[in-house]
């Protein structure tokens, strides 16, 4: 079973290219972000033509989730973060999707801080952390799949010393990933490739993807019930070289049935 997460920066503008890459790939299950569209405008006719069911929760220009599912429909869980019902941000969305419970999420950016975005960014991050505490420890396989706007470490980034005070990686958003995966989640990219030199996003400007100047910020966390399961992960980064790519490539895993 093959399971991506895909910030796809604007799904009206980039359809096209999901749509390509879902019949090129051909996934199980796929986790978008960043859908920047209304509940209403969601592209639902073009993704069950293109074989998935689809659960989303959009946002008008902003934010968005999305879980698509081959063949099949997910079944909605919830699709709001606990812990603050005045936050009406379309961050979060979760489902049990072909035997998975696969949480999807859009963690917040965080820039500029210090400031409220930030602020923000550090109360979202703790109520997920709670969150995550509750499903970590399911017998039922569970995957937390998204951008999480984190850097976790100094290889996951072109020339760290450069992101010291940026949001992604500033000290105390690194040590809430690290809280967050002690809970017993498993990174699964860096479970499989401990020590390469692995991007998931690289800018529009300066020639970014062209120089290989990336960061790792789209995580799939599994818990302890299915990271058993792991046999295979990285990143589609061709992808991003396509015309009119999201500045994220997807990224993925396969699980052992």
């Amino acid at each position: 079973m093959k399971i991506v997460t895909y910030n796809v920066n604007g799904i009206t503008a980039r359809l096209p290219s999901l749509l390509r890459w879902l019949g090129e790939t051909q996934p199980d299950v796929v986790c978008l972000q960043e859908l920047k569209a209304p509940q209403e405008k969601f592209p639902e006719s073009a993704i069950r033509d293109a074989g998935y069911g689809v659960i989303w929760h959009g946002q008008k220009s902003w934010n968005g989730v999305a879980i698509l599912s081959r063949g099949s429909d997910p079944v909605e869980i919830r699709r709001a973060l606990p812990g603050d019902p005045q936050d009406i941000h379309s961050r979060y969305i979760e489902a049990t999707v072909k035997g998975l419970q696969v949480g999807c999420l859009y963690l917040p950016n965080g820039n500029p801080a210090p400031g409220p975005k930030y602020d923000y960014k550090l109360r979202w991050l703790d109520r997920f952390i709670a969150h995550a505490a509750e499903l970590v420890n399911s017998t039922s396989p569970v995957v937390l799949a998204g951008d999480y706007n984190v850097i976790p470490t100094e290889r996951d980034v072109y020339k760290p010393e450069r992101w010291v005070d940026d949001a992604l990686f500033r000290v105390e958003i690194r040590e809430a990933f690290a809280r967050l995966t002690k809970q017993g989640w498993t990174d699964s990219i860096r479970a499989l490739h401990p020590e390469a030199q692995i991007y998931t996003f690289w800018d529009y400007f300066r020639n970014a993807y062209g120089r290989d100047a990336g960061l790792r910020i789209d995580h799939l966390l599994l818990n302890p019930a299915v990271a058993g399961r792991l046999v295979a992960a990285n990143v589609d980064r061709t992808v991003r070289g396509w015309d009119k790519a999201s500045d994220h490539a997807p990224t993925w895993v396969e699980l052992r049935d």
